[in-house]
């Protein structure tokens, strides 16, 4: 059920998937991704669990309203915490489970940190800026600079250049070094599970060791050996088998 939500001055692309209700799954992309990107993910998630699957694309991503006007701040994730209330609202969601990839990770802890959801799904989850991260991300920039790194994204964005620099001016930027979630974490009551690929580009599992340092509750744990930054297309199987687990496990 494609549709679009209009929150403040932003119009935002949406998704359901099942019958919409105010218990359902909510997927938070990453730093390039959009709802078209999660591909059949969602449906397959939707199918597994048993609960409806509403996805989003943030603004200037996907087919959204352009974003804030660029350079955005280092503490871009914080604000997209904040327009997460909203669109949790307007979409009739008040009992979720967050699921977020990369950025949409770090989205659900700052959401989490200040709201009380059901349980997280921490897909290659960042807390803080990790060396490996910055050299990736520099990867990324000359790919979109000089190689066809651009023309590959805009398939999926229709304003390219604002969904690119969002994410990558920010996390290039001197101050963001010193970017830090893992204060956020012991305010949060819900458990979570935790998805990483031991070969993931943009992160190394001292990502997941300072959650679960960090976290009161309840954490689970699935590592996948020689799988990158996305273990939902990798190896979308095992991913899907351990989030359904994870979910009827729940009070």
């Amino acid at each position: 059920m494609p549709g679009f939500l209009r929150i403040g001055p932003h119009l935002l692309e949406s998704a359901w998937h099942g019958d919409p209700a105010s218990r359902a799954i909510v997927l938070l992309h990453e730093g390039l991704g959009s709802v078209d990107l999660w591909r059949d993910f969602p449906r397959a998630l939707s199918e597994a669990t048993s609960l409806p699957v509403f996805a989003y694309s943030r603004p200037g991503y996907g087919r959204s309203s352009p974003s804030t006007p660029l350079p955005r701040l280092v503490g871009y994730m914080h604000e997209e915490a904040l327009l997460l209330d909203e669109v949790l609202r307007s979409a009739g969601i008040s009992d979720p489970v967050l699921f977020g990839h990369s950025d949409g990770a770090s989205i659900a802890i700052l959401h989490a940190s200040a709201r009380p959801v059901r349980a997280l799904v921490l897909e290659a989850p960042h807390v803080f800026a990790e060396e490996r991260s910055l050299e990736s991300i520099a990867k990324a920039r000359e790919a979109y600079e000089r190689g066809d790194l651009r023309s590959r994204l805009a398939r999926w964005h229709q304003h390219v250049d604002a969904a690119f620099w969002g994410w990558n001016g920010p996390w290039l930027h001197p101050g963001f070094r010193g970017w830090n979630l893992t204060g956020c974490l012991p305010s949060i009551r819900a458990p979570a599970l935790l998805v990483q690929g031991e070969a993931d580009e943009y992160g190394t599992l001292a990502q997941i060791e300072a959650i679960q340092r960090g976290l009161p509750a309840r954490t689970e744990t699935l590592l996948l050996p020689g799988v990158g930054h996305a273990p939902h297309k990798d190896r979308e199987p095992e991913v899907l088998a351990a989030t359904t687990r994870f979910i009827r496990s729940l009070p």
